[in-house]
């Protein structure tokens, strides 16, 4: 029985040497940037909307694309920005899919549900600049945002969610209604109507005409107790509700440290991301 949700939720607190990752990450993401401005292979601070963090960055591979992936990073909504992570799109790109990285307004300033709308517009802006189908991943708060994204009320436009192939929320938040009791909604400000309103475990998956919306729920092994339960919360919630769905816990990783295979493009992480769930038959 959780009797501190502050500390269900305080993944820092369990991990060793935690404090090291923000920076080593902000450290490999400028490095990744530079090296492909060089190639000419960066398109940063791309304009979605009109606040100064509706932004992203698009990774181009040498080619035409295959498609685009979309990933969403984490912070509880109220931290961290685009420029942390652009290094974990390597591992897409050298499989020859272009890369997006939406930044997008934090709490307080924006409550989740405009949250939810700018991640909406980046991903039809970007629909717009790449052809093939669309692929959504996020880590923690991001895996909330691409979940909520093939809700049945989602705010992109029913083109762009014809061509989303695949969802991987990574470590995601899809129950939102136990932040309620943590101190940090002293900033995100969560009511018991936004709770219901945004979380995609209590929400229905989109039909989008064709083949069912597709979702991996992958989180560490060795995460807080917490997020290995909502993360496999949607994906037994909507596999009765018409989605695709898998849950995969991965041996050894916690939860600062589950999305550093995004880099690689040969690991299972960034081949499930782009493959979809392969189903018996297929």
């Amino acid at each position: 029985m959780i009797t501190d949700w502050d500390d269900a939720y305080a993944n820092g607190d369990h991990i060793e040497d935690a404090a090291s990752y923000p920076p080593a990450w902000a450290t490999a993401a400028a490095d990744f940037r530079t090296n492909m401005l060089t190639r000419n292979q960066a398109r940063l601070d791309v304009p979605y909307g009109i606040s100064d963090r509706e932004k992203y960055d698009l990774f181009l591979p040498a080619g035409t694309p295959q498609g685009v992936v979309v990933f969403v990073h984490g912070g509880y909504w109220k931290a961290f920005d685009k420029s942390y992570w652009s290094h974990f799109a390597n591992g897409a790109l050298k499989q020859g899919w272009a890369v997006c990285l939406p930044g997008y307004s934090l709490a307080p300033d924006a409550r989740l549900s405009d949250i939810t709308r700018q991640i909406g517009t980046a991903i039809d802006h970007v629909a717009g600049t790449i052809n093939g189908p669309i692929h959504l991943t996020g880590h923690s708060a991001g895996g909330h945002l691409v979940s909520r994204m093939v809700c049945a009320n989602t705010p992109v436009s029913l083109t762009t969610l014809a061509r989303i192939g695949h969802v991987m929320s990574i470590s995601g938040l899809h129950d939102l209604r136990p932040l309620c009791r943590t101190a940090m909604n002293d900033t995100l400000k969560i009511d018991d109507y936004e709770a219901n309103a945004e979380s995609a475990a209590l929400l229905r998956p989109a039909q989008p005409p064709g083949k069912p919306i597709q979702i991996t729920c992958w989180v560490g092994a060795n995460e807080r107790p917490e997020f290995i339960r909502q993360n496999d919360l949607l994906a037994n919630i909507w596999t009765g509700l018409g989605a695709t769905t898998q849950s995969i816990h991965a041996p050894d990783k916690h939860h600062f440290n589950v999305i550093d295979d995004l880099a690689d493009p040969q690991s299972d992480m960034t081949c499930c991301l782009l493959a979809g769930i392969i189903e018996d038959g297929e």
